[in-house]
């Protein structure tokens, strides 16, 4: 798992903290247990949503990093 201090977006050219996950998956290639992770700034957690949105993936948008009480997700 990345510390959360050394996590950034993963909008292409953006350096910001990240402060969501996304967790995806491409119903045609992944099972249902695999989700894939994309980290967001707050900028961009939408834009990134909607992209995948878009492409009917089923997505779940969280905080980055999850509070201690909700475990981690790997």
């Amino acid at each position: 798992m990345i510390p959360a201090g050394e996590a950034r977006c993963s909008r292409a050219g953006c350096v910001a903290d990240a402060n969501w996950q996304i967790l995806w998956r491409n119903p045609r290639i992944h099972t249902a247990d695999r989700r894939k992770t994309w980290l967001a700034c707050d900028e961009h957690v939408g834009y990134l949503r909607d992209f995948l949105t878009a492409r009917d993936f089923p997505l779940e948008v969280l905080r980055f990093p999850l509070p201690a009480e909700a475990g981690a997700i790997v």
